[in-house]
């Protein structure tokens, strides 16, 4: 069944709020909601640095999926980075990942983005396979962060 991607609102955040809540219990990464909560907010006044949507399969919602802008030398300027995509755990299965991946792609072509890079967790094999048949590559580095 094919989903729809539809754009984020103010009136939505708190609901794409809660599958971040969902998303973060599956990583070591501490989730703070005050802080999702203004960063989203802020990304929906500033769309030139990407969007927010919410993935309607039928009416229910089944997800979100968040697509950044990235720069980088090595990718000739500016890529789409994907930042975070959650499917509900009962809507699983049904294709939305690569859907949401394929709409992930069209939102980077439609504005000259040159790549579209993601980070998956070493233990997901799941979502690896998911991201290999879509066309994403393993390189050979760590992602490292440090805040400033």
């Amino acid at each position: 069944m094919p989903a729809r991607f539809l754009p984020v609102t103010r009136d939505d955040v708190g609901r794409v709020v809660d599958m971040m809540a969902q998303l973060y219990t599956q990583s070591a990464s501490a989730f703070d909601a005050d802080r999702a909560r203004k960063a989203t907010e802020k990304l929906l006044g500033e769309p030139e640095f990407g969007g927010v949507w919410m993935i309607d399969l039928d009416g229910t919602l089944a997800g979100y999926i968040v697509v950044l802008l990235g720069y980088s030398l090595e990718f000739g300027g500016r890529f789409g980075l994907l930042d975070e995509l959650f499917v509900k755990e009962n809507c699983r299965r049904m294709g939305l990942g690569t859907q949401a991946l394929a709409f992930a792609d069209e939102q980077c072509r439609a504005r000259g983005w040159q790549a579209l890079r993601l980070e998956v967790g070493q233990k997901n094999e799941r979502a690896q396979h998911l991201y290999a048949r879509s066309g994403f590559h393993m390189h050979d580095r760590f992602l490292m962060t440090k805040w400033v």
